[in-house]
């Protein structure tokens, strides 16, 4: 299959130390909120990875998030591996946004020389694009969170400190992380 292809010419890249790092952060991310939405159903939280940890935007007790991240951890080291996917992942949006930008794209391609309600005849296609883009996007998102932006296996991850700050309204949570 062409992804399948694509996947495997991306390896090298996303074996560099510093992306290995970043995914694995990503993927203990998801594994956390996904805990924590379970503890707290209806939660509204963001999380946002880097190569030295991650920040968890949200009004949570501290306690929780230590205790979440711990078992997340222990969670994704005993085979849990599909906890470092998760559906309202950036990658899914992205996805979808592009799909819609390239068939929205594609679809309007000649138009400037139409005129301006003819082009308006093309509403229902460029529609039908974008709901083909949600439909088909968020899948593909999850394929690509699942082989290019997480890791599920966080081999020598260890998790080094958790801290809590208040930046105007809002409360944030910063998982500092070490891994190879």
């Amino acid at each position: 299959m062409f992804l399948d292809r694509q996947l495997t010419a991306l390896q090298p890249v996303l074996n560099i130390p510093y992306v290995r790092r970043v995914r694995r952060n990503h993927g203990l991310e998801h594994a956390t909120i996904h805990l924590l939405a379970a503890r707290y159903p209806g939660l509204r939280i963001v999380g946002r990875s880097d190569a030295r940890g991650f920040i968890l935007i949200g009004d949570l007790p501290t306690e929780q998030v230590e205790e979440q991240v711990n078992r997340a951890l222990a969670r994704m080291r005993n085979g849990e591996h599909q906890l470092a996917i998760h559906p309202n992942c950036g990658t899914n949006l992205v996805t979808i946004a592009l799909i819609g930008a390239i068939l929205t794209f594609t679809l309007m391609l000649g138009s400037e020389r139409e005129p301006f309600f003819t082009r308006l005849s093309r509403i229902p296609l460029i529609a039908l694009g974008i709901m083909g883009a949600v439909i088909f996007g968020q899948p593909l998102g999850m394929r690509l969170q699942q082989h290019v932006s997480t890791l599920g296996n966080p081999a020598d991850l260890e998790i080094r400190s958790i801290t809590r700050r208040r930046h105007g309204r809002l409360i944030l949570h910063r998982v500092e992380t070490w891994s190879n």
